[in-house]
């Protein structure tokens, strides 16, 4: 078999697997691990997949800034974000994300009764300005401007220093093996810090960031309390993640 056939043939199964095995796929061909190695580590460097331990995973689709995804799938953002705020009890503090999905959540927010808003995000505390029963706190630190969140060390000790009965976590990626993902290596420390000072975490997921991976791991699913996902979506896209036990809410 040619190079190109492989790794033609290697696309197509990451496409309907969501997975590529090395020494799986070398045994299914009659192969030596080390060309199928040698095969993913060039589709690595050409962008068209993710190198991980033992094989390869889909890459997550590439985000536009902030303001680009403030138009991208609003409508199903909308219903993740009635969804998640359907959760919200009276007086509890919650914990929001930044990013265009949790923005949605903040305007579903419950406005017949208090509570508080915690969030890193100066876009998300915005989304709040006029509601009515909603106590916003801000934290501060150093502005990262693709996702409008502030990390560094100033942001993660004012984090350490709060408790919330619920995080409500936004990725760009979520994958049965590899966990939860997101691009950005201080993103990814700032939101394992959040989960860690939540009594428990619930991840919106947009349907594309199912079964891929990015480049920093956040934390495992296993530390999520739940997923967030959309209404009508595949049983097979969701059967990896029932398998684990993950307790699933579609929108």
């Amino acid at each position: 078999m040619l190079t190109s056939q492989r790794k033609a043939l290697i696309a197509l199964r990451l496409t309907r697997d969501g997975e590529i095995v090395a020494k799986a796929l070398a045994a299914e061909l009659e192969l030596s691990e080390d060309t199928i190695r040698r095969d993913l580590r060039e589709m690595a460097a050409e962008g068209l997949l993710k190198r991980v331990h033992g094989g390869a995973l889909p890459l997550s689709p590439s985000l536009p800034d902030f303001a680009a995804r403030r138009s991208v799938a609003t409508d199903e953002k909308a219903a993740l974000g009635m969804r998640a705020a359907a959760m919200v009890k009276p007086g509890q503090v919650i914990f929001l994300d930044g990013g265009t999905t949790t923005a949605a959540l903040a305007r579903a927010l419950p406005r017949d009764f208090a509570f508080t808003v915690v969030t890193h995000s100066p876009t998300t505390a915005c989304e709040l300005e006029r509601h009515p029963t909603a106590e916003v706190v801000l934290i501060g630190g150093r502005l990262f401007k693709h996702s409008m969140v502030t990390t560094g060390a100033a942001a993660l000790d004012a984090i350490r220093g709060m408790r919330a009965d619920i995080y409500f976590m936004g990725v760009t990626a979520a994958h049965p093996t590899h966990g939860l993902t997101t691009g950005d290596m201080e993103e990814a420390a700032t939101k394992r810090t959040i989960a860690e000072n939540a009594a428990a975490t619930h991840v919106l997921l947009t349907r594309e960031k199912i079964g891929s991976a990015s480049p920093w791991k956040i934390m495992p699913l296993a530390a999520a309390a739940g997923l967030i996902v959309p209404g009508g979506m595949e049983p097979e896209a969701l059967a990896p993640y029932r398998e684990l036990g993950m307790e699933i809410a579609e929108a």
